[in-house]
């Protein structure tokens, strides 16, 4: 039976658990196929625990993390609001298609609702069908703030 776990990142525990999860997500097809560098490894849970806007949950098999979300909270000019964020979604291939990421989100919504968040973002590949899939029956969807100008996109410069 798994079970939501809020991420603590003062608990070594759960910093390595995130760091070993974001780590499997970077290897999988969908996080790029490439592991994280050693020295994102030897930071991340660090740096994540330096944010006041970072909201993490865990399902877990027993003792055994087995899903992650990591969300951040920004903010809706349109809405005067703020907005919750969900950067990563990771859960084991042993576990999809089991209803964990639904759960995850779950628990993310009531956080968001709990902050007084007007909405909910992510980003998605357009390959991830399974992923896709999953967020609009979780009732998420594209959006266009005017249908003439068409849909919103995801963009980014590395620097």
């Amino acid at each position: 039976m798994l079970t939501l776990v809020d991420v603590d990142l003062s608990r070594p525990e759960h910093a390595q658990a995130v760091t070993g999860l974001i780590s499997r997500y970077a290897r999988d097809p969908m996080g790029g196929g490439e592991d994280l560098a050693d020295e994102v490894k030897l930071v991340l849970a660090q740096r994540l625990r330096e944010r006041a806007d970072y909201f993490g949950v865990m399902a877990c098999d027993g003792a055994e993390p087995v899903a992650l979300i990591n969300c951040f909270e920004g903010f809706s000019t349109f809405m005067a609001r703020p907005l919750m964020n969900v950067h990563d979604v990771y859960v084991e291939p042993a576990y999809r298609s089991q209803g964990v990421s639904r759960c995850l989100l779950q628990r993310v919504e009531a956080e968001a609702r709990a902050r007084g968040c007007g909405k909910l973002t992510l980003e998605v590949l357009d390959g991830n069908t399974a992923a896709i899939a999953s967020y609009r029956r979780f009732g998420f969807e594209t959006y266009a703030l005017d249908p003439a100008f068409g849909r919103a996109q995801f963009w980014q410069k590395l620097l």
